[in-house]
């Protein structure tokens, strides 16, 4: 107490200051119209740009959600789109024939969105890591895509994380035809460039092009027709000279993968089991 007393009489002056200047500005904004107009706008003029910083701040922190949403919406848009293109290509054709389109194939889909936590390259085997698992309803066998197009299948998982089984592995072979055509062929990666994979038989008697869109085929559990895998960077004839290897320039870029969506199938072990089933007759 003593040292206290001590320090307001050593700094009194300064407090005697501090405590005139309040009352001189309390008298002076108090009173004064004009003085009061100034103060309260030179006060919101402060206080506007401390809110419009705090608002970029918090924005830009809430921008992975934002982003998370878009991916889902985005990846159901895709889905959407293939079935509805399966559609239009089934009135334009006969009725009367039984087509089987994404609708059958696939079945009605759910969309969970992850966030890639790591992805490998230069592998052999080259995989990617997503920071949802078990326990975010993520199941092997589901299939992965973004906004680019397809990114892999889920190949492993625990509760928290599971691991996709990238395009970039040659384990991974997808049926993949040439958009606007009917015949497709078996997407595989050569283990070489991570920005490119390779899509054999291709039958030569077909025309085809620099640049023509490769799609998935909808021949799959796992994805349905129309989902985006790159352009045709260069074909030639393979050993059997019947049949084109097209060089395909991926959509994707696995070097900044960030949020994926994962594609629950509920009709996926439906349809595995009735294969099976066939296969055993």
């Amino acid at each position: 107490m003593r040292r206290l007393i001590e320090f307001i009489i050593t700094h009194s002056s300064i407090f005697v200051f501090i405590i005139y200047t309040t009352i001189s500005l309390i008298l002076l904004f108090g009173f004064n119209p004009y003085q009061q107009s100034v103060f309260f706008t030179s006060a919101n003029d402060v206080a506007g740009r401390y809110y419009s910083v705090t608002g970029q701040i918090t924005g830009y922190f809430g921008l992975r959600d934002i982003n998370k949403e878009l991916q889902r919406q985005n990846s159901y848009l895709k889905m959407e789109v293939a079935r509805l293109d399966e559609k239009l290509k089934r009135i334009e054709g006969d009725a009367s024939l039984p087509v089987y389109t994404s609708d059958s194939i696939v079945g009605p889909s759910l969309f969970s969105v992850a966030q890639a936590v790591n992805v490998t390259t230069t592998n052999v085997h080259n995989y990617v890591t997503l920071n949802k698992g078990r326990k975010d309803g993520i199941a092997e066998g589901m299939g992965v895509i973004n906004r680019s197009g397809v990114v892999g299948i889920i190949s492993g998982v625990s509760d928290h994380f599971s691991v996709v089984i990238s395009l970039l592995n040659p384990k991974l072979r997808l049926s993949c035809k040439v958009k606007g055509r009917d015949y497709f062929g078996s997407l595989s990666w050569d283990g070489e460039s991570p920005e490119y994979v390779t899509l054999e038989e291709l039958p030569r008697h077909v025309e085809f092009l620099k640049g023509d869109t490769i799609i998935t085929s909808g021949y799959s559990s796992v994805f349905p027709s129309g989902i985006m895998i790159g352009t045709v960077e260069d074909f030639a004839k393979q050993h059997d000279e019947n049949f084109y290897a097209f060089k395909i320039k991926l959509s994707i870029d696995y070097f900044s993968l960030g949020d994926v969506c994962v594609i629950a199938n509920p009709m996926v072990q439906e349809k595995a089991e009735i294969e099976e089933k066939m296969m055993h007759k």
